[in-house]
């Protein structure tokens, strides 16, 4: 069973969501990038979330966003579900298109982590040995000298949406709020980390040999296929990533603080103590039962 989520307003993550079995069903083709981008708009604007990057890529997606209202798991239900749906009419299946389990949640407390996982994320298709650069990747993927500046327009696809649904929807990419930092100052160090981190990617492949599959590689997969070789089945799930050891251990002692007042107002909940009022960031149990909650700080 997963621990309990601490959802709180204004928090930046990074998210990670895989496909079942790794296959893939993201495959770039202009069906999935539109259907994609239409989901991600759709359930952008509904929820207030600020999106700040993107990388699909064939059997998994990495987006980091900002939660502007507290409303992130309603987010990512909606995303998941209309993707889901579209991508499994697309493609003529009916079983699950993602992998059991909750998506991955990792908070961004500061700048630096911010950039460190932007620059993971547009760098993901070079990381994975598939093209030599970023701007290479035929799937969807945002670009970090967009933030602040670029508004994508998302049409709505012919296939599986309701007529009743906006046939257009605009995804502007938007700047973090950190510190006293400039949108365009902050942009340049987006840009430069994405850089850097692409380089140093392409470097350690080149000296162990890994060659790249290429663009017209990635093209002819298809998209019931799935890498070889195992995935790690066990390792460490982040909930927080942050290089300031002292801001990590601030928000890791939170995250415990949390954890440990749900716990106890959840025993006394269960005890018949149906007015206990539970930590603020609680989610389930708030949405479904309509638990007393602090407000958030």
């Amino acid at each position: 069973m997963t621990a309990p989520r601490q959802i709180l307003p204004g928090s930046t993550y990074l998210i990670t969501r895989r496909c079942l079995l790794r296959s893939f069903f993201l495959k770039p083709s202009k069906t999935i990038n539109d259907i994609f981008l239409y989901c991600l708009a759709y359930a952008a604007r509904t929820y207030h979330i600020r999106v700040h990057a993107f990388c699909v890529m064939s059997n998994h997606f990495h987006l980091v966003v900002t939660d502007t209202k507290g409303l992130l798991p309603d987010f990512m239900h909606r995303l998941d579900m209309y993707v889901a749906r579209a991508v499994n009419s697309h493609l003529d299946r009916s079983e699950y298109l993602w992998a059991p389990g909750s998506y991955s949640m990792v908070e961004l407390p500061d700048e630096q982590s911010i950039l460190d996982k932007i620059a993971y994320t547009l760098g993901n298709p070079v990381e994975a040995g598939l093209v030599r650069k970023g701007h290479q990747w035929p799937g969807l993927r945002s670009d970090a000298r967009q933030m602040g500046r670029t508004t994508l327009v998302a049409r709505r696809p012919d296939a599986f949406f309701s007529k009743s649904m906006p046939e257009r929807i605009t995804l502007k990419l938007t700047v973090p709020k950190v510190g006293r930092r400039s949108a365009a100052e902050f942009r340049v160090r987006a840009v430069e980390a994405a850089r850097r981190h692409e380089a140093a990617v392409r470097r350690k492949h080149e000296e162990t040999g890994r060659r790249f599959l290429g663009r017209r590689g990635v093209l002819r997969q298809s998209p019931f296929g799935r890498p070889r070789g195992h995935a790690p089945r066990f390792g460490i799930k982040p909930r927080v990533a942050s290089k300031d050891t002292e801001r990590r251990v601030t928000m890791l002692r939170r995250l415990r603080g949390f954890l440990e007042a749900y716990d106890h107002a959840r025993q006394r909940y269960e005890a018949g103590e149906h007015q206990v009022c539970f930590p603020a960031g609680t989610w389930l149990l708030r949405q479904r039962y309509g638990v007393r909650c602090e407000a958030p700080p």
